[in-house]
C-alpha cells in the first residue's frame, strides 16, 4: 500500500498522508452516514427492517400455499375432467357451483400476491412476470366461471388451482433463496453484542450498545465480542477478526493497538477506549457498503432487466398470437385459450429476473466476509478481463515491517547515534512503516526523542523540521539527485535495503538503511496471476537496486523504480494505451489518481478506514493473495451470471413454442399445470446455481 512508501519519494509525504487520513474520516461521516443511525450509539436495526419484511413475505407465501393446496385437493377430486382422465365418477349436487366457490377462494386468496403485483407493474408502466401470471390465472378463472353460468365450454378450475399452488411454492422457494443470499449480510449485522461493560472508576456497568459514547472505556472479557472500534488501553489478547477481514489466524493485540467492533476476543481481558460507535463503526460502514453494492446495478444486471422486460412483451405477443392462430385453424375457443394460458405461464421470466440479482447479493455478502469490499459492481465483474496488475511494493508485496539494518555517518560532526536521534524527531508522529522502523530502533537503543519545530513535508520526497536549532531533513535518494547532492557509493550495500538520507543544515550527514521482508504469500499469488495470463508489474519509490531485487525474487514481469506519486497515473495510462486492461493496487489516499485512472482500482490494506473513495474494490488486508481471490471470484461470479442467463433464456426459447403447440401434429402438447411445474423448476435451478457461488471464494 503506497502510503507506506512515502520515504522513497512518494513515500516521504507525511503531511499528505496524515491530512488525507483526516479528509478520509470526514468523507466517512458524510458518505457512509446511514439513515436512521443514532449519533451516540450503534444502530442495531441496520438492514434488519428489509430482512424482517422478507421473512414476513416468506411466511405469507407459505400460508397461502398450504391453504391453496388444501383447497386444490377437493377441486381435483370433484373436477369432471380429472374424473374423466382417471376413469371414475363422483359428482355432488351442484358440483360446478362447489368447484366455482372453492376456485374463487383459491383465485382471490392464493392468487392475490400476483394480482397486486400486476397492478404495481402496470402503475410503473413496466409489465413483467406478475403481469403474465396474473393474466394467465385471470383468463382461466373468468373463462371457467363463465362456463358455470351458461357459457359453452370446459372449465379450467383444476388447472387454475394447481397453477396457483405451484406458482406459490415456486415463489416461496425462490424467496427463501434470496433470504439465504442476504444471510451473510445479516451475519455481519448480528456480529455486534447487545451490551457493553463500561468502566466507570472502580466500577463496571453493563449498558446497552446504543448508549456507548466515544472515549468511553469498556472491558472486553475473554471470549466476548468487541462492542465498538477502539484502542486498547490495558491488557493483551489474541483477537479473531476473520468475519471482518477474512484473516483466519487470531491477531495479537497489545496496548495502543486498534480493535474492530464485532471481532471476537481470545483468552485475555482487555480494556478498550472507544473511537467509533454506531454509524461511524467499521462494521456499520461495511454493512452499508455491502447494501449499497447489492442495490447498485452493473451492466450485467441492466442486461437481465432488459431481457426480462422484452421477454414479457414477447410472451404477451406470442400468447395472444397463439390464441388467434388456433382459432383461425378452426380449433375450439377453449383449446385455443388453454394454449394461450400455458404460453403465458411458461414465459414468466422468473428465472431471468432472479438470475443476476441473486448472484449479486451472494457475491457481495460473501466477499465482505472474506475481506473484499465491493463498491463498484461493474468493476468487480470486469476483474475477469484484467491483463496487467500494477502493485505498489511496500506493505503489499512486502510486509511493510521495516527494521533498521544500518545507520552510517558521512560527516564526522555527527556520529550514527546522533543522526538516528535527530531524524527520530521527524518520524515520531508518523504511522509510516519506515518511520515506525526508525522509532523502534531508537526505543531499543533507549535514545530520548527530541521535539521538532516547523514540521513540513517535501511533497513525495521526505520531511523537514527544526530540531534543537538545526534544520533536519529526512529524504529519499530522488531529493539528493534533484539537489545535485552526490549519493555516497557505499549507501546501498544490500540490494533488498531501503535507504533514507539525513541532511543537517543543508549538508548530507549520513543515511539510515532499512530492510522490508517480502511477504511469504506474494510468490504464491503471483503464480496464480501468471496462470491466469496476468502480467504482474511493480511501482515503487525505492531505488533501482531494491526494486530489481524484489522483482527478481518474485519473478515479476517488470518494475518501475523511484516513482513519484503523480507518475503512477502515467504508468497506468501507458499500460492502457498498449491495450492492457489494468488493475492498480494502492492505498486509496496517495494513489487516488492512479486508482481512478485504472480499469479496476483496488485499495489495499485500508484496515478500519473503509471509505477509499476512488477505489472500486477495497481489500481489508494488504495480502496479495486476496487480490488473486478477488480476480478468481470475479470470474466465478461472472460465469454464474452467464450460466443463469443462458439457462433462464434457453428454457423459455424451448418451452414457449412447445406451449404454443408447435408439436401438436406429433400428439405432444404441454398442459398449463406441467408448464407451471417447469417454470417453477427453472426458477429453483437458477436459485440453487447462484447459491453454489459460496463455494467459489478462495479461502472458504
Amino acid at each position: 500500500m503506497e502510503n507506506h512508501e512515502h520515504h522513497n519519494h512518494d513515500e516521504m509525504d507525511h503531511s499528505k498522508m496524515d491530512h488525507s487520513k483526516m479528509k478520509h474520516k470526514k468523507e466517512d461521516h458524510s458518505k457512509m452516514n446511514h439513515k436512521g443511525g443514532d449519533h451516540s450509539g450503534h444502530n442495531p436495526g441496520h438492514g434488519q427492517m428489509g430482512h424482517d419484511h422478507h421473512k414476513m413475505m416468506i411466511a405469507d407465501f407459505r400460508k397461502r400455499f398450504w391453504v391453496t393446496l388444501i383447497l386444490t385437493i377437493p377441486i381435483l377430486i370433484i373436477s369432471p375432467m380429472i374424473q374423466g382422465f382417471i376413469g371414475y365418477e363422483f359428482l355432488l349436487p351442484g358440483n360446478q357451483y362447489i368447484l366455482f366457490g372453492l376456485s374463487s377462494v383459491v383465485y382471490f386468496y392464493g392468487g392475490w400476491p400476483f394480482i397486486t403485483g400486476f397492478w404495481s407493474e402496470v402503475k410503473k408502466g413496466a409489465p413483467g412476470m406478475m403481469t403474465l401470471i396474473s393474466m394467465a390465472i385471470t383468463v382461466a378463472y373468468v373463462y371457467s366461471s363463465a362456463t358455470v353460468f351458461g357459457l359453452e365450454g370446459v372449465d379450467f378450475f383444476w388447472e387454475l388451482a394447481t397453477l396457483i399452488a405451484i406458482m406459490l411454492v415456486g415463489h416461496w422457494i425462490e424467496m427463501k433463496s434470496v433470504l439465504g443470499a442476504s444471510k451473510a449480510l445479516q451475519l455481519l449485522v448480528s456480529m455486534m453484542p447487545a451490551e457493553a461493560h463500561r468502566v466507570k472508576g472502580d466500577t463496571i456497568e453493563d449498558i446497552p450498545l446504543e448508549d456507548l459514547l466515544k472515549d468511553d472505556v469498556i472491558l472486553v472479557k475473554p471470549g466476548e465480542k468487541v462492542p465498538a472500534d477502539g484502542i486498547i488501553t490495558e491488557g493483551t489478547s489474541y483477537l479473531n477478526e476473520s468475519m471482518l477481514t477474512g484473516e483466519s489466524k487470531p491477531v495479537k493485540k497489545e496496548i495502543d493497538d486498534k480493535v474492530i467492533g464485532g471481532s471476537v476476543n481470545g483468552n485475555g481481558s482487555i480494556k478498550v477506549k472507544v473511537e467509533h460507535t454506531g454509524k461511524d463503526s467499521y462494521l456499520n460502514k461495511v454493512i452499508t457498503m455491502v447494501e449499497e453494492a447489492q442495490k447498485s446495478k452493473s451492466k450485467m444486471q441492466n442486461l437481465s432487466d432488459r431481457a426480462a422486460k422484452w421477454l414479457t412483451y414477447i410472451a404477451l405477443g406470442i400468447g395472444f398470437g397463439t390464441l388467434a392462430v388456433w382459432l383461425i385453424l378452426g380449433f375450439p375457443f377453449v383449446y385455443a385459450l388453454e394454449r394461450m394460458v400455458t404460453v403465458m405461464i411458461i414465459a414468466c421470466p422468473h428465472a431471468l429476473g432472479l438470475a443476476i440479482p441473486l448472484v449479486v447479493a451472494i457475491s457481495t455478502a460473501v466477499s465482505a466476509q472474506n475481506g473484499l469490499l465491493i463498491r463498484n459492481r461493474t468493476a468487480f465483474e470486469e476483474s475477469r478481463k484484467i491483463t496487467a496488475l500494477l502493485f505498489d511494493k511496500t506493505g503489499t508485496l512486502t510486509k511493510g515491517d521495516f527494521g533498521v539494518t544500518r545507520v552510517e555517518s558521512v560527516n564526522q560532526k555527527y556520529p550514527p547515534k546522533e543522526i538516528l536521534r535527530l531524524s527520530s524527531a521527524l518520524e515520531q508522529s508518523s504511522e509510516h512503516p519506515i518511520a515506525v522502523g526508525i522509532i523502534k530502533k531508537v526505543k531499543e537503543d533507549e535514545v530520548a526523542i527530541p521535539n521538532p519545530e516547523n514540521f513540513n513535508a517535501i511533497t513525495g520526497k521526505g520531511v523537514e523540521a527544526n530540531v534543537e536549532g538545526k534544520q533536519i531533513k529526512v529524504v529519499s535518494p530522488g531529493y539528493l539527485r534533484d539537489e545535485k547532492i552526490i549519493i555516497p557509493e557505499d549507501a546501498y550495500s544490500d540490494a533488498a535495503e531501503t535507504v533514507v538520507f539525513v541532511l543537517i543544515d543543508g549538508e548530507l550527514a549520513g543515511y539510515i538503511a532499512l530492510a522490508d521482508e517480502i511477504r511469504p504469500e506474494s510468490a504464491e499469488a503471483i503464480k496464480v496471476f501468471k496462470k491466469n495470463n496476468i502480467k504482474v508489474l511493480m511501482a515503487t519509490g525505492d531505488n533501482e537496486r531494491t526494486a530489481k531485487a524484489v522483482s527478481d525474487k518474485l519473478g515479476l514481469d517488470g518494475y518501475y523504480a523511484e516513482v513519484l506519486p503523480h507518475q503512477k497515473v502515467e504508468i497506468v495510462k501507458e499500460l492502457e494505451s498498449k491495450g492492457e486492461f489494468v488493475a492498480m493496487t494502492g492505498d486509496g489516499v496517495n494513489d487516488a489518481p492512479a486508482l481512478a485512472q485504472a480499469n479496476v482500482g483496488i485499495a489495499v490494506g485500508s484496515g478500519t478506514d473503509v471509505a477509499a473513495e476512488t477505489a472500486d474494490i477495497i481489500l481489508v488486508n494488504s495480502n496479495p493473495q486476496d487480490i488473486a481471490n478477488l480476480i478468481l471470484f470475479g470470474k466465478a461470479t461472472y460465469n454464474k451470471m452467464i450460466q443463469n442467463l443462458v439457462w433462464a433464456t434457453g428454457y423459455n426459447v424451448i418451452a414457449i413454442p412447445l406451449a404454443a403447440g408447435v408439436l401438436y401434429s406429433t400428439g405432444f402438447v404441454l398442459g398449463p399445470a406441467v408448464g407451471a411445474v417447469l417454470m417453477s423448476l427453472s426458477t429453483i435451478i437458477v436459485a440453487i446455481n447462484a447459491q453454489l457461488l459460496k463455494k467459489k471464494i478462495g479461502k472458504k
